[in-house]
């Protein structure tokens, strides 16, 4: 189920096409030398990753903490605000980015707000931001829970010990809880990263037609322009890039870890 339908992707984008009878018999490199020598689709590549980069940054600094504060929570008070970090994977994504549409248009909330403090209406619907901004939003769970997840398995005693033992708070969960918490961590950043770089509905709802994210350009050439081999090339492109990324990080954190660790 996952090998087929990638295993006729990477034939599809091998094959010939043109724009007036569509997909042809024969392959060919073509779509892949489209993709690799024109400096817009570098752009667009560039792009995905700084705001799928951004975006996972931003949720292992909100994440962490915030699941960090949820293990230490006692019932009900733990089950209750679980509910409330996942309640947002309940809503369709289309919906949360009309939502997010409306609070950070031109007559939004936050605009409202911007001029009531006097700095005046600004631009943020269809920009980079308003992008990072809703998927954050939708992607903090994937970050919370495997970082919760972590901290189930670490006994609550090891950081009395250290904090007995003359270690301040912060040194206690920089030297004690972050090592072995290491693993979620790397576990909700991949998840998120890759969430996010391949996003089409946030990005094609809040960044609009001219902010262009890999996803909402392989749609494109699905279905506005029709040029199959070309989406599918692209679609590939962005799936060993994606693969390349979280192997790396993956290759490197684990390492770290395991030093560290013994």
């Amino acid at each position: 189920m996952v090998l087929l339908p990638l295993a006729l992707t990477a034939l599809l984008s091998f094959q010939r096409f043109n724009h007036e009878t569509g997909v042809q018999p024969g392959y060919t490199l073509v779509a892949y030398a489209q993709v690799l020598g024109d400096e817009y689709y570098w752009q667009v590549f560039a792009r995905t990753g700084w705001v799928a980069l951004l975006t996972t940054l931003i949720c292992v600094i909100v994440g962490a903490p915030e699941a960090y504060i949820l293990s230490r929570m006692r019932a009900p008070w733990r089950s209750i605000f679980l509910l409330v970090i996942l309640a947002p994977l309940l809503v369709s994504v289309v919906v949360r980015a009309f939502g997010w549409s409306l609070v950070l248009g031109p007559a939004g909330f936050v605009n409202q707000f911007l001029e009531w403090v006097g700095i005046g209406r600004t631009r943020l619907l269809y920009t980079p931001i308003a992008v990072v901004v809703a998927l954050v939003h939708v992607m903090l769970p994937f970050m919370v829970i495997p970082v919760w997840t972590s901290l189930q398995k670490l006994d609550p005693w090891v950081e009395n010990a250290a904090l007995s033992l003359g270690a301040s708070p912060f040194t206690t969960w920089r030297r004690v809880v972050l090592p072995q918490v290491t693993p979620g961590l790397v576990s909700g950043a991949l998840i998120v990263f890759a969430l996010s770089a391949s996003a089409l509905a946030i990005p094609g709802l809040l960044g609009g037609r001219r902010l262009k994210m890999v996803a909402t350009l392989i749609y494109d050439e699905y279905l506005h322009e029709l040029n199959w081999p070309l989406g599918a090339a692209i679609a590939f492109a962005l799936l060993v890039v994606n693969l390349a990324v979280m192997l790396g990080f993956n290759a490197v954190l684990e390492g770290r870890y395991r030093r560290r660790m013994g």
